[in-house]
């Protein structure tokens, strides 16, 4: 989707055709896309969904409190639609937020994956799991690594692994019991709705900005 294209810091341009074709960015005109997509019944069927900076939930971002209530309205978007019948929610974060965590990071010995010297992971980040499949109250104690969710979708559509995180990764699959009564869907009560990001006019930072 994105490769070389000028000298540093700007060296990487995304022209290509899946960027083209299927990234939705922010707009002045549009600043939640993935909202009017669930309420239009236009979602695709996997969609991956990062916030503006100013909802990024980064730490120290300046006061800004809307991370929350933007998954909240995404969440309660989706669960009071059709496609919460058959819909899997996947809630993480691309950091710890600079916070202590307890627990040393462990190390993927090298297991058939292209690692050179095995592969250390970082601190954990938080992972949410909605569905009306997921295991009511459950803690998963499983190692789950950013591969997956990968690994979830590849054995959902039955597709090949990419043979690289993936490969090593568990498929979150402790977190289901497909043959529970489905879950009915319970509202989020947060202070941001959806009507607040549908209509914010504010010009989006990068997620990174925070």
């Amino acid at each position: 989707m994105c490769g070389p294209n000028a000298p540093p810091p700007n060296a990487t341009a995304c022209v290509g055709p899946d960027w083209v074709n299927h990234v939705v960015l922010y707009t002045k005109e549009n600043p939640a896309p993935i909202l009017s997509d669930i309420t239009n019944n236009n979602l695709p069927t996997v969609s991956w969904v990062i916030p503006a900076g100013q909802n990024s939930d980064h730490a120290g971002g300046l006061g800004n409190t809307g991370g929350p209530s933007w998954v909240a309205s995404i969440v309660n978007a989706i669960g009071n639609s059709p496609y919460w019948a058959n819909t899997a929610i996947i809630v993480t974060w691309d950091d710890w937020g600079g916070w202590y965590d307890h627990v040393p990071p462990f190390k993927v010995v090298n297991d058939g994956v292209s690692w050179d010297s095995g592969y250390v992971y970082g601190f954990r980040v938080p992972l949410i799991v909605i569905s009306p499949y997921t295991r009511p109250g459950y803690i998963s104690h499983v190692n789950h690594d950013f591969g997956s969710i990968l690994h979830f979708m590849e054995e959902v559509f039955n597709l090949p692994s990419l043979g690289y995180a993936d490969a090593y990764a568990d498929d979150l699959s402790d977190c289901f019991n497909f043959r529970q009564t489905p879950l009915v869907f319970r509202e989020i009560d947060a202070p941001l709705k959806a009507d607040h990001f549908l209509h914010d006019t504010t010009p989006p930072t990068d997620p990174d900005d925070e």
